[in-house]
């Protein structure tokens, strides 16, 4: 092995131990490590830092702005207690329901914060109902976190927008694919996990704790839409017309604003900048028509989330990109000579990424421009993009942990090898189903052929 390859092994594996550490002290700490791997890279190694990624910081600033608002106002209350009443609608399909509601709403909101807010309801309706609690809870969260690479205004998705537009693909081409792909994947999941466990009562763990008084039933966790305010449902339907609205301006292109540049070219709006101005212009629409006090938008539990999500991507992203700036060219040659005899490589890339970082978006940075930089075709790339699920390969997300610590059945849980979680079926099920179905959409929609930039 050469010098420059042991180098890379060694840098590799300090960018592997940063992101590490960044997991193990949790919430913003793995951007704070991604800044202090950039400054290792530049100042042992002699690295040139690489590129930020600003539009996608941007556009998740802006979103979180207004779907803070929203929250403030009571939007997302309002929205919960609607996913409650479908959830309960047919109780005995909680398994099925629960996952594509997760993903809907996530898919709107662009955030998968919202999955917490109907945990204790799918909880509450399979136990109720005596469904095994562990079918609709391990789909659940993996369905939500399915609906990133689905929603046109998630942080996510801000890159992939970024990175195809120069190859011709917008924000409508991507969702043409992704959307089909994640809701076969969705209901591949929810299958599965209905052969998954013997029924409740004859769970012996669940039986252990019922004798020792372990369990408390849960109360019914549910408020009508109607009991809510006007201004609750008014902020919600302004924020679902921003995101319209942006989907309408990436389907028709001459709806967007247009205007003269320097050179005296008529020119319109990028997507990037559109989806920003969208949400700031709803944000203020909430705050006027709805009296959602802009001073409390900051701590809404979105905007923190938000934020924390940016940072998260600024020293992540800009580390790996540090890193495989750096080494491009063996990076892309080993990849490339994978790919030309078994293309699915770079879905297995961004799995593993993502299982490192745990970060869609900062595996989509990391990745997406080497399948472009070796000519995959970007409905190819588009295809195998809901692999970044591999984020739920090690049970260490915070909706896993929360969905654990809710089951009171100890249905939901994580074995004893650790990577035998309760999560682990349902997203090698939808990674493998979404990728799948993805190719067969693309390749019906967009051809074989690739697209030059």
């Amino acid at each position: 092995m050469n010098t420059d390859l042991w180098l890379m092994l060694v840098q590799g594996l300090l960018v592997l131990g940063f992101i590490s550490l960044g997991v193990r002290t949790g919430g913003i700490s793995i951007g704070l490590w991604g800044g202090v791997g950039v400054l290792v890279l530049v100042a042992v190694f002699g690295l040139e830092p690489g590129a930020v990624p600003i539009s996608a910081m941007l556009i998740i600033l802006a979103v979180v702005a207004a779907a803070g608002a929203m929250q403030v106002a009571g939007g997302v209350q309002y929205l919960v207690s609607i996913a409650q009443r479908i959830i309960r609608a047919d109780p005995k399909r909680v398994t099925f329901i629960a996952p594509y509601v997760s993903w809907i709403f996530t898919l709107g909101a662009g955030t998968g914060n919202v999955y917490y807010s109907l945990l204790p309801v799918i909880y509450e309706v399979s136990y109720n109902n005596k469904v095994r609690p562990e079918k609709p809870l391990a789909i659940s969260p993996v369905a939500s976190q399915m609906g990133i690479t689905s929603s046109p205004v998630s942080a996510a998705m801000a890159v992939m927008v970024g990175l195809m537009a120069p190859f011709g693909f917008s924000i409508t081409d991507i969702l043409a694919i992704v959307v089909p792909a994640t809701m076969v994947a969705i209901f591949c999941g929810a299958l599965v996990m209905t052969f998954v466990g013997k029924p409740l009562e004859e769970d012996e763990e669940y039986q252990r704790r019922l004798a020792a008084g372990e369990i408390t039933p849960p109360d019914p966790v549910e408020e009508s839409p109607e009991a809510l305010s006007p201004a609750a449902r008014r902020s919600a339907w302004i924020f679902i017309a921003g995101v319209v609205a942006i989907v309408l301006f990436g389907v028709f292109p001459g709806l967007r604003p247009s205007y003269v540049d320097a050179e005296g070219v008529a020119a319109s709006m990028a997507m990037t900048e559109l989806i920003q101005v969208v949400m700031f212009t709803a944000a203020v629409a909430i705050v006027m028509l709805c009296k959602a006090s802009p001073a409390l938008i900051p701590g809404s539990k979105i905007f923190i989330s938000g934020v924390v999500s940016v940072v998260a991507l600024f020293g992540i992203a800009w580390m790996a990109n540090t890193f495989i700036g750096a080494h491009r060219e063996i990076i892309v040659a080993g990849l490339g000579t994978m790919a030309a005899q078994f293309p699915v490589a770079i879905a297995f890339a961004l799995f593993a990424v993502a299982a490192l970082t745990t970060s869609q978006s900062s595996t989509t940075l990391a990745i997406i421009p080497i399948g472009l930089t070796l000519g995959i075709p970007p409905q190819y790339l588009i295809a195998m993009w809901p692999a970044v699920i591999g984020i739920y390969f090690f049970p260490a997300n915070g909706s896993q942990i929360a969905t654990i610590n809710l089951d009171q059945t100890g249905t939901t849980k994580i074995g004893k090898f650790v990577l035998n979680h309760s999560f682990f079926l349902p997203m090698i099920v939808c990674a493998v189903s979404a990728v799948a179905t993805g190719f067969a959409v693309a390749t019906l929609l967009y051809g074989t052929g690739g697209v030059s930039p």
